[in-house]
């Protein structure tokens, strides 16, 4: 880890959004590379005039395809913006894409505003404040995003939806998975936030009722999805961007594999992908809100 982190390059840029200066640090894996790579992805994007903001989430997912998995890639002695282009993991993934899309939807193709959109998504109130500031669970994530206009919660728009309720508090139970959390006062903080989410129920769609052509037909191609865990202090454990060649066709999940170490599209539908996974229970479904 104290070599990637080495390789890492971190520098001041000053992001100016619509009507709005703020100035922040950004750790990049290669700047040059990173900050070239996306501006020619915005400008492709732009060129491409989609008709919704799902199709350019996939249209950027694509982007990453093949890209090498890797863990831990937003760990460093101090928290702070970090892009990763050279490899991904299954959250930064699904956030890189967002961020991208959402910045062509501003009709922006600067790599400034995507660095100020991924902050935007990253981060509680879209500021970086200590690792505690990072939205770590999904859930915690949605309720963020949802209350500040950013994303939409679909999974209550399709046919057919259950409820689960969760006390999520899996970091603090676990405090010695997570370097960070051995400094006391940001374990504090992590506890605070779990607080929050005692008895926090939340919609999602059940692996068994995916099956049906309603439920199908009802996602769409570039589709954000959150596969909910069983386990009984967690909410969600993997990301992924649904794939579908028509509004009708049967999807896919692309995502950053662990397994397969890198982006892939599965070649299971998304239905038997599930199946084959005994920990997940279903999955949640988000858009970008415009």
């Amino acid at each position: 880890m104290q070599t990637i982190r080495r390789l890492l390059t971190v520098i001041p840029i000053v992001v100016v959004p619509a009507a709005a200066t703020a100035q922040t640090a950004v750790r990049f894996g290669n700047e040059s590379a990173d900050t070239t790579a996306i501006t020619n992805m915005l400008v492709e994007g732009a060129a491409a005039h989609l008709t919704s903001p799902e199709e350019y989430v996939a249209f950027f997912g694509n982007k990453f395809a093949g890209t090498p998995y890797g863990a831990h890639t937003l760990e460093g002695d101090t928290e702070i913006l970090t892009v990763r282009l050279d490899s991904i993991d299954c959250t930064t993934f699904v956030e890189t894409a967002l961020a991208l899309a959402y910045t062509v939807g501003e009709n922006r193709t600067s790599w400034r505003d995507f660095i100020y959109n991924l902050q935007r998504l990253r981060y509680r109130g879209g500021t970086v404040d200590g690792y505690a500031s990072r939205l770590h669970y999904i859930a915690d994530w949605a309720v963020d995003n949802i209350h500040r206009g950013n994303l939409t919660d679909a999974t209550r728009l399709f046919p057919k939806v259950n409820y689960i309720v969760r006390t999520i508090d899996f970091m603090s139970a676990n405090a010695d998975r997570y370097p960070a959390l051995s400094d006391s006062a940001t374990l504090a903080r992590i506890r605070s936030i779990e607080e929050g989410y005692r008895s926090h129920r939340f919609p999602y769609l059940k692996t068994s009722d995916l099956g049906s052509r309603a439920m199908t037909d009802a996602l769409r191609n570039g589709d954000v999805v959150a596969f909910v865990s069983n386990l009984n202090n967690l909410d969600v454990t993997h990301m992924g961007i649904i794939v579908k060649e028509s509004p009708t066709a049967v999807p896919h999940v692309m995502h950053a594999s662990s397994s397969q170490g890198k982006v892939v599209v599965e070649s299971r539908p998304l239905v038997d992908f599930l199946r084959k996974n005994r920990y997940w229970l279903g999955i949640r479904v988000f858009r970008l809100a415009r």
